[in-house]
């Protein structure tokens, strides 16, 4: 691809995303919204979605990503219902779909349903995050979501492998199946195992924060291509890795985790945009790629299709949620209150995304026989109306059953109340450690410079009972948010001097910088504290 186009689909995939931030629309569906109607814009350059680019170069960041925000200990509280939705749903939705596509669609033989079972079978990590986050579900559906779409692209990608084998005319057999999908996951867990301790290691040890950030970068593509080398699952390298740094992350300097939170926080941006614009931009193509098939019948099996795909997953998650709860105390007692409700919004939220089409996409034109690869295009076309039809159907309607349902919100004042208490006691640690280090006569200080240090840390146990002090009559403020607005202006002020002076040239640049960085700094810091994290 020549670089113009590609910087365009960037910059416009980006600017569409910054501005659904606006609307109460998720990023993602607007964004392949766009994308379905460039598609079809004069002047726009045909966007192909290689597989070998989705795959090893734009699927290991985002999984990275989603692995490192995902909390380990919640997802190991939820291993069961994560496990059944990864592994068992997606095995499950392969056969299940791949049967009744191919009883119902008399052009699809039975092993190229299963080639579309497997490709559709996977909700989709980006999208599932982005949408939970935005609705702001209980948390323990947001884990199960996150925890499936984590894992569940290493299950489908081995089932493709295994349909794709059958359906070329490859030698396949259930023994053969069941090998190739447990070499996949003990291989790629066992390669995320063997590299997260060393890499976490020389995160802790590199003293530069910019060599830290940049095997940041390089650390989700390192463990997919080594897992990847030894035909194992890269996506299980990816995600074992990135849990076992994101839950170990507070041990890396402090400078790394401030540049590493912005770095990784736009590579999201930049990539998720991307990604969906890629989606919707596929269009014109999968629709010239039908052929004889004909876009009125083709458009009828995409319905037919969608129902199947959406029906199979109630019908295996309601039965996933209660018959363990049936069948043991222990579940029962582990997971009071579960209702009907949580399973009918894990059903729903299972939109499709990137993965279904790069899989999709690397189907070979042609059988080991040379023959050509039964119904493609229509498996492609099929492919395409399944991931965009949950992304826009579910994805729409998702808040409207959420608020139909009457699902319990997080509670902002208790999460305020548990954050005030955790600093309470952090800060009383703090203090009685300052206590102890002030007697060595090494950490003597002026009194002035100790009262700061204690000021400092008073400051941080008052902020957050300050959020929930009284409002300003005049200005909606509370006073913390009046605290840190006059913060900001003093702040501001000192940056106009700097500048000045810079002007003046009565400091240079170089100053400059050192100053501007000192207020940049305390400034991201009271940002920080208002945003509670």
């Amino acid at each position: 691809m020549e670089a113009l186009p590609l910087v365009a689909l960037i910059a416009v995939s980006a600017a569409v995303s910054g501005a659904a931030r606006r609307t109460p629309v998720a990023a993602p569906l607007l964004v392949v919204a766009a994308g379905l109607v460039a598609s079809y814009l004069p002047g726009v350059p045909h966007y192909t979605l290689n597989p070998d680019i989705v795959l090893p170069l734009l699927l290991p960041p985002l999984l990275h990503m989603a692995a490192l925000d995902c909390s380990y200990l919640d997802l190991r509280a939820n291993l069961r219902p994560v496990a059944l939705l990864s592994v068992g749903y997606v095995l499950f939705a392969t056969v299940a779909l791949g049967v009744l596509v191919h009883l119902l669609i008399p052009e699809l033989p039975l092993t190229a349903a299963l080639v579309l079972g497997a490709v559709v079978a996977p909700p989709d990590a980006v999208a599932a995050t982005a949408i939970a986050r935005r609705l702001g579900l209980p948390h323990r559906i947001t884990t199960i979501l996150q925890g499936e779409s984590l894992v569940n692209d290493a299950t489908a990608i081995t089932a493709y492998r295994v349909a794709l084998a059958a359906a070329v005319g490859e030698a396949a057999s259930w023994s053969k199946a069941a090998e190739e999908f447990l070499v996949a996951a003990v291989g790629g867990v066992g390669v995320g195992l063997l590299l997260m301790v060393p890499l976490h290691w020389l995160r802790t040890h590199l003293r530069e924060p910019l060599l830290q950030n940049t095997l940041s970068l390089l650390i989700p593509f390192a463990a997919y291509a080594a897992a990847e080398q030894v035909h194992a699952s890269g996506v299980l390298a990816v995600v074992v890795v990135g849990l076992y740094l994101g839950h170990h992350r507070w041990q890396v300097d402090f400078a790394t985790r401030l540049q590493e939170e912005a770095v990784w926080a736009m590579v999201a941006f930049v990539l998720e945009a991307a990604v969906f614009a890629l989606i919707g931009l596929q269009l014109r193509s999968v629709v010239e790629g039908l052929g004889d098939y004909g876009l009125a019948r083709s458009l009828g099996y995409a319905l037919l299709v969608f129902v199947l795909v959406v029906a199979i997953r109630f019908a295996w998650v309601f039965p996933a949620t209660f018959l363990p709860r049936a069948l043991s105390s222990r579940v029962r007692a582990r997971e009071p209150g579960v209702t009907w409700k949580s399973p009918a919004v894990v059903g729903w939220a299972g939109m499709r995304g990137v993965v279904s089409l790069a899989i999709a996409f690397s189907i070979p034109v042609t059988t080991l026989s040379g023959a050509p690869f039964p119904a493609r295009n229509l498996v492609l076309f099929l492919t395409f109306t399944t991931v965009i039809g949950t992304l826009v159907v579910q994805g729409l309607t998702l808040p409207g059953l959420i608020r139909l349902l009457r699902l319990p919100q997080p509670d902002p004042l208790a999460e305020t109340l548990a954050e005030a208490q955790a600093q309470a006691e952090a800060s009383e640690a703090a203090d009685l450690r300052l206590d102890r280090l002030l007697t060595d006569e090494r950490n003597a200080l002026p009194q002035p410079l100790e009262h700061r240090l204690r000021t400092v840390m008073e400051r941080r146990r008052n902020a957050v009972w300050e959020r929930l002090g009284a409002v300003n009559e005049m200005t909606g403020e509370t006073a913390d948010d009046t605290y840190r607005r006059l913060a900001g202006e003093m702040i501001e002020t000192e940056r106009e001097v700097f500048v000045r002076l810079r002007d003046e040239r009565e400091i240079d640049d170089e100053m400059l910088r050192t100053l501007l960085r000192r207020l940049d700094l305390e400034e991201a810091a009271a940002y920080r504290e208002e945003d509670g994290g």
